[in-house]
């Protein structure tokens, strides 16, 4: 693959590496340090004029030192002549806080969509948006005023799924999947879970819960039968857990024989770990989209489904001018 480069991060090494190992390639050499003061600083250490450059940075860890980590590294790539920069986000940061659902609330992941393209960003590839609308925001950005006339911001975003591989994983993994039921732990995540039910052919629930205040559940209604079934809870992500854990108790109270719950972003913050620990899952998947191997030491339950294949396949895919859509419906061999 001539003309291309991949930059890592130093929010997920791990993930960088695999992508560039599917790929064939070797990582660009890039060093990140901070001053004394806190100021980040990147230093590309190889030409890359005229390139097509891709940077892999997830929103974990240090989410907004990571974050201006990459917009640092996208203008660094920028000015030196790139001839494009993609920015390869995993796990696309402050997705959560997409639409202004209070007075005076801000609409965070628009103005990070706003951020990546001010820094020079042209393409972003990310999996599961936490909402579709953020995908238009990315497309329609605000204006930024140039002399007499307004420049529109567009950022052109890849959302790929991690349902092909969450479907292979059940098929693979849980010996009894035919007589499973998919669960939503929320209605928000319906239309995922109706399509992974859909695709194996089983039934589908979900699960009302009533917040009284974020991060904290107030009552949950289960819609749907479980009774005498495997319960596989899907969400797109999973933060301190307290959703998906209720969630489990109460499909074990309405007599499901098994509870597993797969997830996209395992963000696992707060007392995730301990909550896991105590319910009744047989297991908890989630994908490498977050580093996930000190977590896993503490919670046998945690297992990890590898991603890096189906991003490699849509830098692959991005870089020859080929169409990603197949990966929405397929895992690469």
């Amino acid at each position: 693959m001539p003309n291309i480069k991949i930059f890592s991060g130093s929010s997920h090494p791990d993930l960088s590496q695999k992508i560039a190992d599917r790929l064939g390639l070797e990582l660009g050499k890039v060093v990140t340090k901070k001053f004394s003061n806190q100021e980040t600083c990147v230093e590309i250490g190889e030409s890359v004029r005229g390139e097509d450059v891709y940077i892999v940075q997830s929103g974990c860890g240090e989410i907004n030192d990571n974050l201006m980590e990459l917009l640092i590294m996208i203008n660094a790539c920028k000015i030196a002549s790139a001839s494009r920069v993609t920015a390869v986000i995993p796990c696309f940061p402050y997705a959560r806080q997409d639409k202004k659902d209070k007075s005076r609330a801000p609409i965070s992941a628009k103005l990070v969509a706003n951020m990546l393209s001010v820094s020079g960003a042209d393409h972003i590839i990310t999996m599961d948006l936490h909402a579709s609308q953020i995908q238009v925001k990315m497309t329609k950005a605000e204006p930024i005023p140039v002399s007499s006339f307004d420049s529109f911001l567009f950022i052109c975003p890849y959302n790929l799924y991690a349902e092909p591989a969450v479907l292979k994983w059940i098929k693979e993994n849980i010996p009894e999947w035919k007589n499973c039921t998919i669960v939503s732990p929320d209605a928000g995540g319906a239309k995922r879970v109706t399509s992974i039910a859909d695709r194996l052919n089983v039934d589908f629930a979900l699960i009302h819960k009533e917040r009284k205040k974020a991060n904290e559940v107030d009552r949950m209604v289960l819609v749907g039968d479980v009774k005498d079934r495997v319960a596989i809870l899907v969400d797109d992500m999973a933060d301190t857990c307290g959703t998906v854990c209720h969630a489990a108790d109460k499909l074990i109270s309405a007599g499901a024989t098994k509870v597993y719950a797969i997830l996209t972003h395992g963000i696992f913050s707060g007392p995730a770990i301990s909550r896991i620990n105590n319910a009744c899952f047989e297991a908890v998947v989630v994908t490498n989209t977050i580093p996930q191997e000190e977590k896993m030491k503490h919670c046998p339950k945690i297992q990890v489904i590898d991603i890096s294949m189906i991003l490699a396949e849509a830098i692959r895919r991005t870089h020859n001018g080929e169409s990603v859509s197949y990966l929405f419906s397929h895992v690469p061999l």
